[in-house]
């Protein structure tokens, strides 16, 4: 097992020689992706996962985003913005899931700092941002933005990324129908999103087009079971459906 850095007691890394086989190239891990890789296998090798699929309606949440932008020149609000919103309203809904594990405690949170995963030249990050149960959208989205210009510029701190209670990982940008994001130890739960598409939904008397986003929520079998999870990925899935609800 020496220098396999596996553990565990699982099998040594398969010494393979590649070039054997054809011409290869080699190039070094970042930094970023050798820190970040270990605390995935980690947080994979030592977390019970589960994770729930739903989709959310966001035909109008996409509406409303794109009329926002429109009146304000110097905002860009994407649908991560309201995905963080949503999960923080969501984790004062459901306490449980703002908590870490510590030894045999759970400790649960008084605050909602949230995480998001940004992508940089040199690997993810996941900047947090603070209090976002306390911030409106606009506010979020320009925070986040400016973690992500930090984050790819190489400017963000350790700090930058400490004390979060909730990731959000999304790929909507990008595509997909759906992934299981890894929880982020300490935290014991982690939101998925792909890409929006358009989808027929029967209305009880036709088919409609709709935007349907798909969803998913990782998370930690020790804090939380099924039920629970299924309530906090539909509790979300609602206020993306109607934001009309964040502020009832």
């Amino acid at each position: 097992m020496s220098g396999s850095g596996i553990g565990a007691g699982l099998p040594t890394w398969p010494t393979v020689d590649h070039e054997k086989f054809g011409p290869v190239e080699r190039q070094p891990l970042s930094r970023i992706q050798k820190i970040s890789g270990g605390n995935l296998t980690r947080n994979w090798l030592t977390i019970p996962h589960v994770t729930n699929f739903d989709k959310a309606d966001v035909t109008g949440l996409e509406e409303f985003r794109k009329e926002l932008n429109g009146a304000n020149k110097d905002a860009k609000v994407t649908m991560v913005a309201f995905l963080i919103k949503a999960s923080a309203l969501a984790l004062k809904a459901y306490p449980r899931f703002n908590a870490s594990l510590d030894g045999d405690e759970l400790v649960l949170k008084n605050y909602v700092h949230v995480g998001f995963a940004a992508d940089t030249p040199k690997g993810l990050m996941v900047p947090v941002l603070r209090d976002c149960d306390r911030k409106g959208v606009l506010e979020i989205a320009t925070e986040m933005r400016a973690l992500a210009d930090k984050a790819r510029g190489s400017g963000l701190s350790a700090a930058d990324m400490q004390g979060g209670c909730f990731s959000v990982s999304s790929l909507g940008g990008i595509g997909g129908a759906g992934f299981t994001p890894i929880i982020n130890a300490p935290e014991v739960a982690i939101l998925g999103a792909g890409r929006s598409a358009m989808e027929a939904i029967w209305d009880g008397d036709a088919f409609q087009p709709r935007l349907i986003m798909p969803v998913s929520l990782s998370w930690d079998h020790r804090v939380i079971d099924g039920v629970a999870a299924a309530r906090f990925l539909g509790h979300i899935s609602a206020l993306l459906g109607d934001f009309r609800r964040a502020i009832v």
